[in-house]
């Protein structure tokens, strides 16, 4: 079974998305803050002990952005996955305002992550991001025996793991199964 770390990315910067009045998934183009940066280079050093041998990341620039500190800081190269992303607050991808996002997310949790019983939402449930997030990884430890460090989001982290507050440069580990999964 190989080692997985699920490694949320560092603080994200909204500011030059939101000053440019970006809608929808155009804010998954914000970068670090600078204590996301630290945050990634504390977070590398710390990881530096397990000697991981594979590091894959979600296609977000804030996760690009700590995964790269943490590939350079490790001479470790960047792989992206896109089902590592984060969560869908809207499968069409154009809410307008973090408002929508808020408003998404509170439906979310009152709903414990998943759609009421017969009704679909516009929002991603839990179940999917759970389902994606371990195909992504089974497919990334198939090749490797060595620890594997993934750069992604706290919802996937939840999915995977149940953790509900996993902070911005936070980490959880697991042994990851690819037959089932977990």
């Amino acid at each position: 079974m190989t080692q997985v770390y699920l490694v949320r990315h560092g603080e994200p910067d909204y500011e030059p998305v939101d000053s440019r009045g970006w809608p929808g998934m155009a804010a998954d183009s914000a970068p670090l803050t600078a204590l996301g940066m630290k945050q990634a280079e504390e977070l590398a050093d710390l990881l530096a002990g397990i000697r991981a041998t594979y590091l894959v990341s979600s296609p977000f620039t804030r996760a690009l952005h700590s995964a790269a500190i943490i590939g350079h800081r490790l001479a470790l190269g960047v792989k992206v996955d896109y089902d590592l992303r984060d969560w869908l607050p809207d499968h069409t991808g154009l809410w307008r305002s973090a408002a929508d996002v808020r408003a998404a997310q509170a439906e979310f949790e009152a709903y414990d992550g998943e759609w009421p019983d017969g009704i679909q939402r516009p929002w991603e449930p839990l179940s999917r991001v759970r389902e994606r997030a371990r195909a992504a990884l089974a497919r990334h430890t198939a090749g490797t025996d060595g620890p594997v460090l993934a750069i992604t989001h706290a919802t996937v982290i939840r999915a995977l793991t149940g953790e509900r507050d996993t902070p911005h440069g936070g980490h959880e580990y697991h042994r990851f199964d690819p037959e089932i999964g977990a």
